[in-house]
């Protein structure tokens, strides 16, 4: 989300697309930031104006939005490295402008054959790890997914190799870009944890601190390992010598011999094998779909509750005519539908998922049934009982007390489409900020924590917790690519990164666009809050300030300074797009167009 140098990236891209050598060139002038751009030919919303010239570049050089889509996730592995890359996964959803049918990947990151249950429960005392004590260790890093969710996307809908790809993203690994406070600080609330390992601290803390902002931060090894998969292909990395040295790092973390700082707890190894990194595949499930006020809402299913969530909770609220409500009042009636959705998440919702309770959650009769719960002139008490999807619509009913469980946040998100109609709206990630802290040594890539949004233990006593570990499972996350159709043509595309309020700031962006009657841009920038089916609803001041005193009794506010980091392009009737990504949250981020759109 930040403005960087250095984009040579898009010399390479010149070279491969077009086939012929191109004389080095001066580096060009710092890539715009800009949080709205209206125009045509296609658009790029990202959370760094890099990643965005960089897939806006493809769009320019006739790459569909596939490509431009995965030029501008590995660019995000060099500029954002904290929050994806290839050592981490995703779900990737997309529109086929020829067929009309949306299409997602499943390239979460899936547990190794030696997990279990029990696999964060400490052995010694018999109670969960503390988190950061599971997070900064083997444990806790799944077999990553981004590298083939990018090539099979490629493959089914692109048509640019991967290898084209990626040398734009090898060349802003190798020239470098400038450090800002942003990039500086994230490496700063970690450098107790980047400290413990040699490859890290050697990567982020020269000299034994964050590198100075203003100054060029380059990753040489992240350029060869992206130049090498590009040579190669992905058979190094899942059957070759990236994926060895992956696999080396998770059973033999590379511990400093002198350490930068303390920290609280042993970092163990764990058991991840070649055989789990090269028996790895992403998977193609059917989209989520709820039908909202004429719409039709596409997500991402299982693993991700996000599909599911955002759908469940849409469907409660088309109970009720938000149009003609009060903001308050419509907010009021966001929050509790929140709620409701969230109970019936945490009780559910997981990998292994039977298809018929996923549909019955979704269902419109379900949908009713928690939609009379709701009391215009009080909050629930919370935490809500989930219900019981059982296809009868018996009225209201009351059921046992639901888990609350809040995820660590990190990820990013983009949102592309292109001059043919065709959309990407992708969410990647390697979990919390600097996933498990480790750089595999000579790669350039951090692993990801993924395995620590399973839960650690059951949480839904007597009843089956649906995100316990398991050999070959992928946890449960919250994120919610969504694409929104209006009569089979694409109307919206949002995301954001966020933990377990992605899933709220997607549900309160469609509801400020579709209900509210907010344009795009305002409902990304709208003040948010995130009822998660707790005590508390997390909330950003100016949502406190705007709504608390006039909300009915019941609601409790926690202040956090902000939630996500959203992007998003609406296709509006005139043919143009309306590519929209945050103005301030995290530092803003950068959208683009095309051709521009000028009114004479």
């Amino acid at each position: 989300m930040r403005p960087r140098a250095l984009i040579t990236a898009t010399i390479a891209l010149a070279t491969l697309v077009a086939g012929t050598a191109v004389p080095a060139q001066a580096k060009p002038a710092e890539p715009p930031k800009e949080p709205v751009a209206v125009g045509y030919g296609g658009a790029v919303s990202t959370v760094d104006a890099t990643a965005t010239a960089v897939g806006l570049d493809v769009l320019r050089r006739g790459g569909n939005a596939v490509d431009a889509a995965v030029a501008a996730a590995a660019a995000l592995g060099v500029t954002e490295p904290f929050s994806a890359g290839v050592g981490g996964g995703g779900f990737f959803v997309y529109y086929d402008a020829k067929t009309g049918r949306v299409h997602t990947i499943d390239g979460r990151e899936s547990a190794p054959a030696s997990m279990t249950e029990t696999s964060f429960i400490n052995p010694a005392t018999g109670q969960p790890y503390r988190f950061d004590e599971a997070r900064i260790s083997g444990l806790s890093a799944g077999v990553p997914g981004t590298l083939l969710t990018w090539q099979d996307a490629l493959d089914r809908w692109g048509t640019r190799s991967l290898a084209q790809m990626l040398m734009p993203a090898a060349r802003v690994a190798e020239d470098g870009f400038t450090v800002d406070e942003t990039f500086a600080g994230q490496i700063a609330a970690n450098q107790a944890a980047f400290g413990q390992f040699s490859s890290t601290s050697a990567l982020y803390l020269p000299g034994g601190q964050p590198p100075a902002v203003g100054s060029t931060f380059r990753n040489l090894d992240l350029a060869e390992t992206y130049r090498l998969i590009a040579r190669q292909g992905t058979d190094v990395f899942y059957r070759g010598e990236v994926g060895n040295d992956l696999v080396a790092t998770v059973q033999h973390p590379p511990v400093a011999a002198q350490p930068i700082g303390s920290w609280p707890y042993p970092i163990r190894p764990a058991g991840m094998t070649s055989g789990d990194l090269a028996g790895y595949r992403a998977r193609f499930p059917e989209p989520t779909r709820s039908d909202y006020r004429g719409l039709e809402v596409y997500g991402m299913s299982t693993p991700s509750s996000g599909g599911t969530a955002v759908g469940e909770a849409l469907n409660i609220l088309e109970q009720f005519d938000l149009r003609s409500m009060t903001a308050t009042q419509a907010m009021h009636h966001y929050l509790e539908a929140s709620a409701l959705a969230f109970a019936d998440r945490n009780r559910y919702v997981g990998d292994h998922t039977p298809p018929n309770v996923l549909r019955e959650l979704l269902g419109d009769a379900y949908a009713k049934e928690r939609a009379c719960l709701i009391d215009a002139s009080a909050a629930l008490p919370k935490p809500v009982a989930p219900g019981v999807p059982d296809s009868a619509y018996d009225g209201c009913s009351a059921a046992t007390v639901a888990d609350t469980r809040d995820d660590r946040k990190s990820t990013t998100n983009l949102t592309v489409a292109d001059r043919w109609g065709n959309v990407v709206e992708y969410t990647l990630t390697i979990e919390a900020t600097g996933g498990n802290g480790m750089v595999v040594p000579g790669r350039g890539f951090l692993l990801n924590n993924e395995l620590t949004d399973f839960n650690f233990a059951p949480t839904q006593g007597t009843a089956p917790d649906p995100n316990l570990p398991a050999p070959g499972k992928r946890p449960r996350s919250s994120m919610s690519p969504t694409i929104v159709l209006a009569d089979g043509r694409p109307f919206l595309a949002v995301g954001t990164p966020g933990g377990a309020t992605i899933i709220t700031t997607v549900l309160q962006m469609l509801v400020n666009r579709i209900d509210r009657g907010m344009t795009l841009p305002e409902a990304l920038a709208a003040p948010r809050a995130s009822q998660r089916n707790g005590a508390s609803t997390q909330a950003e001041p100016a949502f406190i300030t705007a709504y608390a005193n006039g909300l009915p009794p019941g609601h409790a506010f926690s202040s956090t300074l902000e939630i996500g980091a959203a992007t998003g392009i609406e296709f509006l009737e005139d043919g143009r797009l309306l590519a929209a990504a945050e103005p301030v949250r995290r530092g803003g981020g950068a959208a683009a167009v095309v051709g521009r759109w000028a009114r004479h």
